[in-house]
């Protein structure tokens, strides 16, 4: 049972560790800050003006809902942008979770396979704070409101299961070839811009089509859309599935952690 369980059992056991790393990340990024934790709000903010004004006028007339008057293209680009957001922040941040942290993999006793899971609760915090400042600019601009949206940690927990396990395998590889924190920046864009987070799959080239249905964003920022302003269910086996893919991932990710962490303090 314990092996059966193993990528969350050393979270289950060291829960208040795991919490308390989790809160001292997310307070430790705004430390000093003048605007301290208001910066979780006003960051996303200041980004979607930039790439609303940048690609508003180009991208926006290829969504039918913008058109119709449903929704302007600021809050459809911005509930792409926080999906996205999550996961980059995930991806960025893992391959430095055990080299900026030698003096864990010196203590013995220390569970370092949990070290991904305080990441992955800061990018859930600033992903809810992205998501109260889209409800706000919602009813503002567009005067709506989904019930909907309440299904979003449905739609979202099988991301959540796939950053976990490609954490796990990040974290490992970033300890082996430091080179790969430089590549992960350029990844997470190309996987901005290469999803749906932009334009609707619609308006993609049937030839190019592949490249944004294979980017493990699109679907979950469609669905997450879904719920968010059209005020549809989610497809359901779609995330079954998807869910399914994730747990194969993170199984993968944590037992490559575990096979490799014997050589992270020789390398350190």
């Amino acid at each position: 049972m314990k092996k059966l369980l193993s990528p969350a059992s050393a979270v289950l056991e060291h829960r208040s560790l795991t919490l308390e790393l989790a809160k001292r990340d997310v307070l430790g990024r705004y430390r000093g800050a003048s605007f301290g934790l208001l910066w979780s709000l006003i960051s996303p903010f200041l980004l979607l003006c930039v790439y609303t004004f940048s690609f508003g006028t180009v991208m926006g007339g290829r969504w039918p809902q913008i058109g119709a008057g449903q929704a302007h293209y600021s809050i459809i680009l911005f509930a792409g942008m926080i999906v996205h957001g999550f996961l980059a922040e995930c991806i960025n941040r893992a391959p430095l979770l055990i080299v900026g942290n030698p003096n864990f993999v010196k203590r013995v006793i220390f569970p370092l396979d949990i070290l991904p899971w305080p990441m992955v609760l800061s990018a859930l915090f600033h992903m809810f704070m992205n998501l109260i400042v889209f409800i706000v600019l919602r009813m503002f601009m567009d005067h709506a409101f989904s019930w909907t949206i309440v299904l979003l940690p449905l739609v979202v927990c099988p991301l959540i299961v796939l950053a976990l396990g490609i954490s796990w395998f990040l974290a490992s590889a970033g300890v082996f070839m430091r080179d790969i924190s430089q590549v992960t920046g350029v990844l997470t864009m190309a996987l901005l811009f290469l999803s749906s987070a932009m334009m609707p799959l619609k308006s993609v080239p049937d030839s190019y089509r592949w490249i944004f249905q294979l980017n493990p964003l699109t679907f979950i920022i469609d669905q997450a859309r879904e719920v968010m302003l059209w005020g549809q269910m989610p497809d359901w086996k779609g995330l079954a599935i998807y869910l399914m893919v994730a747990t194969v991932v993170a199984y993968l990710g944590h037992a490559w952690f575990t096979a490799t962490r014997k050589g992270f303090a020789d390398v350190l």
